[in-house]
């Protein structure tokens, strides 16, 4: 067991967690993106100052834009490393909600750790704190609960041994992936508590890799055999499942063209001779008409939102397959 308070014990199991990438283990949280204030900078900040040699910290001007840049980073490292983002309370939290809707919608993992008004609620009203008059309990960081995958409100230091393991799930597991919200009182932050030490052990964290059902496979196998034009919808999932080698084998051994969304695109290479090209409302009239002309889409890893679909305008009524992680995206418009 060893006494610690409750931010540096965050800090400390955030640096223990690792993951395996290209046969190396590296930090799962390489980095925190910050911008420090009062609701902050004491606890939070003076842990991150004390594992310096550890983690690195980037500060920068506003809020909305380190929590987008860490947002970024996620996505380029394709959703295998994780970038925290702390800030004050206040505005300072609210400034960060964009980027966590930003993440939210394209299923990108951020770890937000905000500043919140005391639990004691003895200073109240502290700079910059919203007051409640028939809610007491709530602050502004309430208002991340829509955009976030994961929320929880730390009301004491012992919690965060069953919260942060279930925000670390949410984020590893395809199906759920999205940013968690850690609201973290300013007392409570510089808590004391006898933390156990197994809870700092390294840990090499896996992506879980959910498969289908065979009988799923069956009914997707026998409509691929008696489409007359097959079409590949390749989605952001392709990147994330490290799947482009597995996408250019399918597609060329059965001689299925494939379009790409916004998020999907490089899935493959320019001269892969199965690259037709970018779909929808930011892709191109000849890849559309191939679209339109098409009697199933066979959709890979995408949401397959309004751009891609052209407001469902493209599809119409045709048979899809969908391979998604998230049961929620698999079955829009009865996909297979």
């Amino acid at each position: 067991m060893t006494i610690m308070t409750t931010a540096d014990a965050i800090i400390k199991w955030s640096i223990a967690q690792k993951v395996l990438i290209d046969d190396q283990v590296v930090p799962y949280f390489p980095a925190t993106f910050a911008i420090f204030g009062h609701g902050n900078a004491l606890s939070i900040g003076q842990a991150l100052s004390n594992e310096s040699k550890n983690m690195t910290t980037y500060r920068g001007q506003t809020e909305e834009g380190m929590a987008l840049a860490a947002v970024a980073y996620a996505k380029a490292m394709r959703r295998q490393q994780v970038g925290i983002v702390t800030t004050s309370i206040g505005p300072g939290a609210t400034n960060v909600i964009t980027a966590a809707a930003v993440a939210m919608a394209n299923r990108l993992p951020l770890l937000i750790l905000v500043g919140d008004a005391f639990q004691s609620r003895n200073p109240d009203p502290v700079l910059q704190q919203v007051e409640h008059f028939d809610q007491p309990s709530i602050t502004v960081n309430d208002a991340f609960r829509p955009v976030v995958r994961y929320w929880d409100r730390i009301t004491s230091p012992s919690q965060i041994l069953t919260s942060l393991p279930q925000a670390l799930s949410t984020m590893l597991d395809p199906a759920t992936c999205g940013p968690v919200c850690i609201a973290l009182p300013q007392d409570i932050q510089a808590e004391s508590f006898d933390f156990p030490d197994e809870f700092f052990e390294e840990k090499i964290v896996k992506i879980p890799r959910p498969r289908a059902d065979s009988s799923e496979l069956a009914m997707a196998a026998t409509l691929i055999a008696r489409a007359k034009k097959p079409i590949i919808v390749a989605g952001g999932g392709i990147h994330y499942s490290l799947a482009e080698k597995e996408l250019s084998e399918f597609a060329s051994a059965f001689s299925i063209p494939v379009v790409e969304t916004m998020a999907g695109k490089s899935s493959l290479v320019w001269n892969d001779t199965a690259l037709v090209g970018p779909l929808g409302v930011t892709g191109s009239d000849p890849v559309n008409q191939l679209v339109d002309e098409s009697d199933l889409i066979i959709a890979i890893g995408t949401r397959l939102q309004d751009f891609t679909t052209g407001s469902w305008t493209l599809f119409g009524n045709k048979k899809i397959i969908a391979i998604n992680t998230a049961r929620f995206d698999a079955i829009k418009r009865h996909g297979v």
